[in-house]
């Protein structure tokens, strides 16, 4: 498990475009019949990318959790975002299609990652927050997440936000999670731009072209900087951060939060005309 530490808001005003890379991008997460967890020190949070292919991956409890299974004292949710993927937890199987998601609650044990199709692997994407409260697994299917059709095309950010886990949807201890996917013709996400202090984000960018990239904005309103990401590479944001991305053609994101809050719509609006 690769350990990210907070970056504080002077300390990033000083940050070479390297730096911000090595403390606010994640890549390589979908290695082909390997697991990769990131632990990043602000809320706690683990991410990661688990593509099984020849044989099931198990869910580790790396020494960094100090425990003994990773879901011990932790919530996640996965999502597949590749070929039919399955997910055991403790001896119960759950079939998940591309872009559904399991929320897996606390104290659960055993858990596996499978592929039923060698070449044609599933691709799942991890996000796990700590929980003092245990909240039974569930099967969230893409279609039966709650849409919210956002934007317009004249502003180029028409987007549907598909809330997986939320109130109002499958039950958890603080993780607020979902996906959002861009009409074609559309490239901006979350455009004007927001932070909220309740809580922290990570953003992953998927379905881009080989060809493609996103610029990730993030800071302060007033010192805004960007990172570029490509196909399957996430964004860690700080509380103290925007997160907004403006891509060479369409794609979606996935986004989760963890916090002191589940309420969606608790956000510090930044008016455009205020960014620098």
């Amino acid at each position: 498990m690769n350990v990210r530490h907070a970056v504080g808001k002077n300390h990033y005003e000083r940050m070479s475009s390297a730096e911000l890379r090595a403390g606010f991008h994640v890549g390589n997460l979908f290695l082909t019949g390997e697991l990769s967890l990131t632990y990043w020190e602000t809320e706690r949070t683990v991410l990661g990318g688990i593509v099984p292919a020849q044989g099931p991956l198990r869910l580790p409890a790396d020494p960094e959790l100090a425990s003994t299974h990773f879901c011990e004292r932790r919530e996640a949710c996965l999502f597949n975002l590749g070929g039919p993927g399955s997910i055991g937890v403790d001896g119960q199987e759950h079939g998940l299609g591309r872009l559904d998601a399991l929320y897996v609650g606390r104290g659960a044990r055993e858990i596996t990652l499978s592929s039923p199709e060698e070449d044609n692997p599933a691709r799942f994407f991890l996000i796990s927050y700590p929980a003092h409260a245990a909240h039974p697994t569930r099967l969230i299917r893409h279609e039966d997440a709650n849409r919210v059709e956002l934007g317009s095309r004249e502003t180029a950010n028409e987007r549907v936000i598909h809330q997986y886990v939320h109130r109002g949807g499958a039950a958890s201890c603080q993780l607020v999670t979902g996906l959002t996917r861009l009409a074609t013709g559309s490239v901006w996400n979350t455009m004007p731009p927001h932070t909220h202090l309740r809580r922290s984000e990570v953003y992953l960018y998927f379905d881009l072209a080989s060809d493609a990239a996103v610029f990730h904005f993030m800071g302060a309103g007033d010192a805004t900087r960007h990172l570029v990401m490509r196909d399957g590479e996430a964004a860690l944001s700080p509380p103290w951060s925007i997160h907004s991305g403006c891509g060479t053609g369409s794609y979606g994101f996935i986004w989760a939060m963890g916090g002191e809050n589940q309420e969606f719509t608790d956000m510090d609006a930044i008016p455009v005309s205020a960014l620098k």
